[in-house]
């Protein structure tokens, strides 16, 4: 928010006792920005002219007036008032949707002022129509971290991936890209982090990964199958990591959090807990078949309310057995299903149909 505060007995907006007479009238009056729906108004700046009064009141006025007039000076019209004009960023958006080949996507914000989450997504990936790459990137302390990762990711994970054949290089890449991913941002010196869910599709596989609370779930049949399992730290496993290093975890009014801070144990950033919040991806390699119908990638603020099945009987209707997907729908409807329910998070849902890969 950028402010104008003008203060009325400043020296410096005080008229001059010679100029005591002028009178700022503007022909129209100043509004604020701060509510879209007031329309914009332009405004000119003038002056009333009165009586000319001199310094040294001896002066006749006969002798005032044979001076010669000095130039029309425009007066810039100052409003003798507090002024608060709200300049709205480029990124204060309460929603963003994209119906793509094969996929939708649906975000909106949360409570706070600005959405922290990112998405990405690359259907005919590197020219090829039988590989893709997307991506659901939940933002903690701002959203650099989740921009950062929306345009570096998916690059380093490629470079990596490119001449790896069996699943146990593509996996190691996999994590190579996350953890090149994460130490080129903190080399930004930039505060917060990101949760990250990724599914690359290539060769008819499907490589899923994950760092934090973003969660990958799958259609198979119309049954959900969870492909990837959240970081959290009320996780045993990754309790005994964080303590093996030094750090503690605790429950606060029922969230379990590392250092009595943050409630995810993995993602993006977060260097000032980096010793704990590790980078490491987990991930799953899947073959798609035909009972295979679609995958679900989305936010902590979807699934901290729905369910995993109740999340693919909502979705499955709007692209199983119909000759019109509307992938998007689907996803408002979930994210409205979540926001019923009280979630005032960020809440970020991509629906990708699975036929379409398979080799």
């Amino acid at each position: 928010m950028h402010s104008a505060v003008v203060v009325t007995n400043s020296p410096v907006f005080s008229s001059s006792p010679m100029f005591r007479q002028l009178m700022i009238s503007p022909s129209r009056s100043l509004h604020s920005l701060s509510s879209p729906s007031t329309p914009v108004r332009n405004h000119t700046s003038g002056y009333k002219e009165g009586p000319i009064i001199g310094c040294d009141s001896n002066l006749s006025t006969s002798l005032l007036s044979k001076r010669k007039r000095p130039a029309r000076i425009q007066i810039p019209l100052v409003p003798l008032s507090f002024v608060d004009e709200v300049v709205k960023p480029d990124d204060d958006v309460a929603e963003m949707e994209e119906e793509g080949e094969e996929y939708g996507v649906y975000c909106k914000r949360g409570k706070r002022r600005f959405i922290e989450d990112r998405y990405f997504a690359d259907v005919d990936f590197q020219g090829d129509s039988k590989q893709a790459f997307f991506g659901v990137f939940d933002g903690h302390g701002g959203s650099k971290a989740a921009e950062f990762a929306v345009k570096n990711l998916h690059r380093n994970i490629m470079s990596k991936v490119a001449n790896k054949s069996c699943e146990d290089e593509t996996e190691e890449a996999v994590r190579e890209g996350y953890l090149e991913t994460d130490s080129e941002f903190l080399k930004e010196d930039v505060n917060g982090g990101a949760c990250c869910v990724t599914a690359l599709i290539r060769n008819g596989s499907l490589i899923v990964s994950n760092a934090g609370d973003c969660r990958a779930v799958m259609s198979r049949g119309g049954v959900a199958e969870a492909v990837t399992v959240d970081h959290k730290p009320s996780r045993k496993d990754e309790q005994d990591r964080i303590e093996r290093m030094g750090g503690y975890v605790d429950c606060r009014n029922g969230v379990w959090r590392i250092q009595g801070s943050l409630a995810v144990s993995r993602g993006i950033g977060d260097n000032n807990l980096k010793k704990w919040v590790i980078a490491e991806p987990e991930t799953r390699i899947i073959e798609i078949r035909r009972e295979c119908e679609f995958l679900i990638l989305a936010s902590d603020g979807i699934w901290d309310k729905v369910n995993n099945q109740e999340a693919i009987d909502i979705v499955r209707p709007f692209c199983v057995g119909t000759k019109k997907p509307d992938l998007t729908s689907a996803c408002k409807k979930l994210v409205s299903l979540s926001a019923a329910r009280g979630s005032y998070d960020d809440k970020s849902v991509m629906v990708i149909r699975l036929p379409h890969f398979i080799s």
